[in-house]
């Protein structure tokens, strides 16, 4: 279909209704950034211009480890500035390894994971031991009468 002018007519866009929110790069950054510093759900939509549902759709990793991913990034930067001399993040580096915040292998935290035991488990435990406060209350456990 052509317009006076010869022109193809274009689709009028309906105009009504908010814009569809667009995720970046940028965007992703400052959720990660703001979750990491303690900013809660609530807080971050607010300040993006967003609902909290639209921002758990399409921002919901950085959400749940934003301040894991800022850790990592971190780490990130003083890597490659150790690698570039600076001794400055080369002693940071080493503190962070030397305090045991490097990552660690996976067959150490399956073991750590091993040894922790579930809620069932140590109720269990527990209930096969009297308390320490019924010492004297226990047959054969108080002071012995001869």
């Amino acid at each position: 279909m052509l317009d006076l002018l010869g022109d193809p007519v274009q689709a009028i866009r309906d105009p009504r209704g908010r814009p569809a929110f667009a995720k970046s790069r940028e965007n992703q950054l400052l959720v990660i950034s703001l979750r990491g510093a303690g900013w809660t759900q609530p807080q971050i939509a607010t300040y993006m211009r967003c609902d909290e549902k639209t921002l758990r759709k399409h921002f919901s990793r950085e959400l749940d480890a934003g301040a894991l991913f800022l850790d990592g990034m971190a780490i990130q930067v003083l890597v490659k500035k150790m690698l570039d001399g600076h001794v400055g993040a080369t002693k940071e580096i080493r503190e962070i390894a030397a305090a045991g915040n490097a990552p660690r292998r996976a067959g150490d935290v399956d073991k750590a994971a091993a040894a922790m035991l579930g809620k069932k488990e140590q109720l269990a435990k527990d209930a096969r031991l009297p308390p320490k406060e019924w010492g004297d209350l226990l047959p054969g456990s108080g002071p012995q009468k001869h």
